[in-house]
């Protein structure tokens, strides 16, 4: 590691008492200790502290840099702690790392948890809604929250939304000498008014949550009739093939119904639709579906913006393809690339024709017909056939 300026600590509840002798040391020979006013006031810190600035910002630890400075943090700094923040602005060498068990780590503790088992998150500066797509029955999840206010404001959402049965656990202080477990029911929670809860537990049960197969189902969004059906959407979610971490463009993206899907496999995905009203639908259902920090909504056409955009792993174009419009995504995207495209009229579908002889790939037209009444009988009614292209650059 070099000759670091910089120490990173995590503290917990019990303070000074519970840090390793390298800590120590460090606290000794830092002209400043950076942290929370929680964190100053647990380590006994007066002269030498420096509160963090609301919102946090880096560039304050950055003002010390070649001169002994520890920074302070809860537990793991590097779980949803500013650990990361600082780290990404520094050379190798220049700091060093003395992690405490974080308060995912003891919460599993005090509840008989396996940790590999618990989704964990961090909501304490997010929307509650970041749960929606891992709230399942059964499921076990912590998060981290502001006080108790916000651990009562999380029982009324989750009753709100059918997990009201759910067993919550508030867990404040842990691991120091003021630690306080309770346990209640979602649906019957009073608000805690100990300021220094810092964690809730949850066992998911109520609802069903959000299926995880493609296609899910079209009540689920909401749409003016231009959005890629169920069946059809998991034929281009199939050859999509989505992946954690990779980016789509989702372009003339209607609903935003394949963006969704993408997301919900740990993706991000850009939608880009030139019309305002559709533009809503789809911040409306990324937000339903707790995915508006996984998919970025342009309101422009699609000629306008894609020189600006990120790279994508993936490229999906359901519907007002052209030659220069397929010239213009093809000539940005790397290779190895995947891209479909779907097609409902006569001139996209020979479009695509011509493009599948040029770059190869899979052609397949695809006709369903759903049964309804007809008089006291039944009969298919057939939907506008559609023709997907899909190929790899």
């Amino acid at each position: 590691m070099g000759d670091p300026w910089l120490t990173i600590i995590g503290i917990g509840e019990d303070g000074l008492a519970g840090l390793s002798d390298a800590s120590r040391k460090a606290f000794h020979d830092a002209e400043t200790v950076f942290g929370g006013e929680r964190h100053l006031v647990l380590a006994g810190i007066a002269e030498r502290g420096r509160a963090w600035p609301v919102p946090f910002d880096a560039d304050v630890v950055l003002s010390c840099r070649g001169r002994p400075t520890v920074v302070l943090a809860s537990g793991d700094p590097f779980w949803h702690g500013v650990g990361g923040s600082i780290a990404e602005k520094l050379e190798p060498g220049e700091w060093v790392a003395h992690s405490a068990p974080s308060t995912f780590s003891l919460a599993a503790a005090r509840l008989g948890w396996r940790l590999e088992n618990v989704i964990c998150l961090g909501v304490h500066a997010a929307p509650f809604d970041r749960l929606l797509p891992h709230l399942a029955r059964g499921a076990r999840i912590i998060c981290l929250v502001r006080d108790g206010r916000a651990a009562g404001d999380l029982a009324r959402w989750l009753s709100d939304r059918g997990w009201g049965p759910s067993p919550i656990w508030t867990l404040a202080a842990l691991g120091g000498p003021r630690e306080r477990i309770t346990q209640h029911r979602a649906d019957n929670y009073a608000a805690d008014p100990d300021q220094s809860l810092v964690a809730v537990a949850l066992q998911a049960e109520g609802s069903q949550g959000i299926a995880r197969s493609s296609g899910l189902p079209d009540e689920l969004f909401a749409h003016d009739g231009q959005m890629t059906k169920r069946p059809i959407r998991a034929l281009a979610l199939s050859a999509l093939s989505p992946r954690p971490g990779e980016r789509l463009w989702d372009i003339g993206a209607g609903s935003g119904s394949i963006s969704v899907e993408w997301a919900l496999c740990g993706g991000t995905a850009i939608a880009v639709e030139i019309r305002g009203d559709r533009a809503a639908n789809i911040r409306s259902n990324a937000a339903s579906l707790g995915l508006t920090h996984r998919i970025t909504v342009i309101e422009a056409a699609t000629s306008d913006i894609l020189p600006g955009l990120a790279t994508p792993d993936a490229v999906f174009i359901g519907g007002g393809l052209d030659a220069a419009m397929f010239d213009a995504v093809w000539s940005r995207v790397a290779p190895g690339t995947r891209l479909v495209a779907h097609a409902v009229t006569l001139e996209t579908e020979a479009l695509l024709s011509d493009l599948h002889q040029r770059h190869g790939g899979e052609l397949m037209r695809v006709e369903i017909a759903h049964a309804e009444p007809l008089g006291k009988y039944r009969s298919w009614r057939a939907a506008r056939p559609i023709v997907q292209w899909s190929a790899v650059r």
